[in-house]
């Protein structure tokens, strides 16, 4: 009788113990989800960027499953939309340098993963069926022979929704099959792509620029969201990672990269000093300089290239929001997402501009960091139909700004930047 008690003495604490060890497990598990700001961030957030390191055979495994998915649609039906090609590991709270390009500007990521030590999102666009075969091959490819692909990009597919894309088959003979290096493979990406005038597809599709932006940028609480042919200066993730670790002010602030652009491209500067220089002689200019001043002017760089020398990446000046101003910024937080109406050229990026604004964000330049533009922005260089494309999109923009107003009931701003709104 004495041995039965003790026996159910000793399951009874076993039990105790066992209900313990569950209860403070659930507690670590739920204190750790908090610091993701919730459930459906977290679940985001681990789609987009999982939580450790993968092999060759993970990665290409990931590849085949994205692309035997068939993809999704997006909200236009016009286009099929492939997520997580690559995907890539990422701190909650880092900075990620979301771009998009079409098959042929791919080559422009070397650049990139040489000045941005951080991580990259990259959405492509496909413009025909044999487009979107180049691009799985070359993922793939990238896959395979690029460790820093791996690590660090996260990589997306649109086509129009008349495509699927394939799965490649690596044993098949083609342009990638005989690489071995990641040089290789960039050396032949240039070979073979054929780079055009902007924007000029060749087709009668348009260039969906706020689907990839949005695509890219999915899942991360701070972006830089920037085109595929621009480079940022050396050291800007670092710096805006420290500086954001410091201090979590900067929510509902859209912090200001200023944006240049330079002639010759053989030798990118790396830091404010050697980017004044440039721009003191004329090889660097404020970007847009030449088709649109407005839409960079309020960046105010003449006050910004006489600041003095820091050492630390911070905000100088705070900037007021004027149509038609289109910065390039880091902002985390409820930032709106780029309204995907708008294709091809015009509008697309001043109108997310202008809704940041009317939903009440501050927009402060930065000191040291910049990007630059690989050569000079001109209208020659741009597709006969851009005027079109521009007149259409500014009609749109109208109207955009027409639904802002009815978006933003409670905004003070709308009376003063729209008084035409009001």
């Amino acid at each position: 009788m004495q041995m039965s008690y003790a026996i159910r003495c000793a399951f009874y604490q076993l039990l105790l113990a066992a209900l313990m060890l569950v209860a403070m497990l659930q507690l670590l598990y739920l204190s750790l989800l908090s610091g993701l700001h919730g459930q459906e961030e977290q679940e985001q957030y681990l789609e987009f960027f999982p939580p450790s390191p993968r092999s060759v055979d993970q990665v290409k495994a990931q590849l085949r499953a994205a692309l035997a998915s068939g993809g999704v649609l997006d909200t236009s039906g016009d286009y099929r939309v492939y997520r997580g090609l690559l995907k890539t590991t990422m701190d909650p709270d880092d900075v990620i340098l979301a771009t998009h390009a079409s098959v042929d500007n791919l080559l422009h990521l070397s650049g990139l993963l040489e000045r941005w030590e951080g991580p990259l999102s990259v959405s492509v666009f496909a413009a025909t069926k044999e487009e979107a075969q180049l691009a799985t091959v070359l993922t793939y490819a990238l896959s395979s022979h690029c460790p820093d692909i791996r690590a660090r990009v996260a990589m997306h597919l649109v086509c129009p929704s008349r495509y699927e894309a394939a799965v490649p088959d690596p044993r098949e003979p083609g342009e990638f099959a005989l690489l071995r290096s990641c040089q290789q493979v960039f050396d032949k990406l240039a070979r073979v792509a054929q780079p055009g005038v902007n924007y000029a597809l060749g087709t009668n599709v348009s260039y969906p620029n706020n689907l990839l932006r949005n695509l890219a940028r999915e899942g991360a609480n701070y972006a830089l969201v920037i085109d595929v042919d621009m480079v940022p200066s050396e050291g800007l993730w670092r710096g805006l990672r420290e500086m954001l670790d410091q201090s979590k002010q900067w929510a509902g602030t859209a912090l200001v990269v200023p944006a240049f652009e330079i002639r010759r491209a053989r030798r990118m500067p790396t830091n404010k000093n050697e980017l004044l220089k440039l721009y003191q002689v004329g090889e660097v200019r404020p970007f847009y300089y030449g088709l649109c001043t407005p839409c960079q002017a309020p960046t105010n760089y003449s006050r910004w290239v006489n600041l003095p020398e820091g050492t630390l990446l911070r905000p100088a000046y705070v900037v007021p929001w004027q149509d038609p101003w289109e910065p390039f910024y880091v902002a985390g937080g409820k930032v709106p997402t780029f309204d995907e109406r708008f294709r091809q050229y015009g509008f697309n990026r001043i109108s997310q501009a202008c809704e940041l604004h009317v939903a009440g964000f501050d927009f402060e330049v930065l000191n040291e960091g910049f990007l630059i533009h690989k050569g000079f922005k001109e209208a020659l260089k741009f597709h006969p139909q851009k005027e079109a494309e521009n007149q259409h999109n500014r009609i749109l923009y109208r109207q955009f700004k027409q639904e802002l107003k009815a978006k933003y009931p409670d905004s003070t701003v709308i009376a003063e930047s729209f008084p035409a709104l009001v």
